[in-house]
């Protein structure tokens, strides 16, 4: 599990718990004892846009395009003469309509029950930094002095 740690700080964002991990590395600390802890997590989802069947279509495409490149571009290793070039433009080809099949075919399977696109990510209400119990003191006193130098700046 590893050794007992200290929490040093709290701070609101993860710009400011980095600034303290930084400091603390520009003073020689050493911040392989060292840990952001991120608390109060939430999952935000942000919708991008409408999921259509044509646009699913088009994304299936993108993808089987990029797969029958790859394809494509294993067979044409093995290709002799100058045919390479035309073997990697039917894999792209056959695998930008499979692609688009399937896009299509998978979206119109839902229902309409997920009519958009999405990104997912995890956000926390608050960051805390932690150290090792040893290191504690060490870092409060250069956490000290870090709030001393930056409090004149701040006018």
């Amino acid at each position: 599990m590893g050794p007992p740690t200290v929490t040093i700080g709290s701070y609101p964002d993860y710009p400011s718990a980095q600034r303290v991990v930084d400091y603390l590395a520009d003073n020689r600390f050493p911040v392989e004892h060292t840990a952001i802890v991120g608390t109060n997590l939430t999952l935000v989802e942000t919708v991008l846009g409408r999921m259509t069947t044509g646009r699913a279509a088009l994304v299936g495409a993108g993808t089987g395009a990029w797969f029958g490149l790859f394809i494509g571009l294993l067979f044409g290793i093995f290709t002799a003469g100058n045919n390479w070039i035309a073997v990697i433009l039917v894999a792209l080809v056959v695998g930008a309509i499979w692609g688009a099949v399937f896009g299509a075919v998978a979206h119109a399977m839902t229902g309409g029950q997920r009519d958009f696109t999405s990104a997912s990510s995890l956000r926390a209400g608050q960051y805390a930094v932690i150290v090792d119990e040893q290191f504690a003191e060490q870092a409060r006193q250069l956490i000290g002095r870090m709030h001393l130098t930056a409090a004149p700046q701040e006018r």
